[in-house]
C-alpha cells in the first residue's frame, strides 16, 4: 500500500513546499543579494508565505543563499603565509635568522618591539599590546582590550606615533595574525 502510494506521489508535500519557498527565497535574493535568512524571512512574510526563522535558515542553507556581506568565521578565514621582509633579521652560517635588537637602534624611535599578552581578571581575560623602543627600552604606546583582534595592535602603533611622532621607523611583531590582517 505505502510503496503504491509513493509511486502516485513520489515528492512529499513539504519538499514540494520547501521548492516553491525556495524559489520564491531566490527571486527576492537577486534583488537584494545583502539579506541574510533573517530578512528574508521577513520578506517571505510580505509576500504572504508563513515560515520561520529556522525554516528559511534551513532552506537559505540548502539553496546556497547568503548575505553578500556575510563573513565566514574559522579555519577558512586565516590570515596568509609570514611576509618575507624581516628588516632586523640576520641569517648565520647554519641557516637561521637571528635577530639583535640592541644594538639594531642606536637613537629612539628607529627600532619599536610589540606583542600582545593576555591576563586574567575576575571579569574574564584581558589583553594587552605594547609597543616598545628597543634603543630607551620604554613602552611608547599600548592598548588594552576584552578581546584579542587586530584593532587592539592598530591602537597600541596608533598611540605609539601620537606619542612619539616618529619617521622611518621599523616596527617588529611576532606576525600574529592581529598584526598580519587586514
Amino acid at each position: 500500500q505505502g510503496y503504491y502510494k509513493w509511486l502516485r506521489d513520489p515528492v512529499s508535500r513539504r519538499d514540494w513546499d520547501d521548492a516553491h519557498v525556495i524559489d520564491v527565497m531566490r527571486q527576492i535574493h537577486e534583488n537584494d543579494s545583502t539579506l541574510g535568512y533573517r530578512f528574508l524571512a521577513d520578506e517571505l512574510a510580505d509576500a504572504g508565505i508563513a515560515a520561520s526563522e529556522n525554516r528559511v535558515w534551513r532552506l537559505a542553507r540548502v539553496a546556497g543563499l547568503q548575505a553578500s556581506h556575510h563573513r565566514r568565521r574559522g579555519k577558512g578565514n586565516r590570515p596568509g603565509p609570514a611576509v618575507h621582509d624581516d628588516l632586523l633579521g640576520v641569517t648565520d652560517d647554519k641557516g637561521r635568522v637571528t635577530h639583535d635588537f640592541i644594538t639594531a637602534a642606536t637613537e629612539p624611535n628607529q627600532v619599536w618591539l610589540t606583542d600582545i599578552t593576555e591576563h586574567w581578571t575576575s571579569e574574564g581575560k584581558l589583553y594587552l599590546c605594547a609597543v616598545k623602543d628597543c634603543c630607551s627600552n620604554k613602552i611608547v604606546g599600548y592598548s588594552i582590550d576584552s578581546r584579542m583582534k587586530s584593532e587592539l595592535a592598530a591602537a597600541a602603533l596608533r598611540n605609539a606615533i601620537a606619542l612619539r611622532a616618529p619617521a622611518g621607523t621599523i616596527v617588529h611583531s611576532d606576525r600574529g595574525s592581529q598584526f598580519r590582517s587586514k
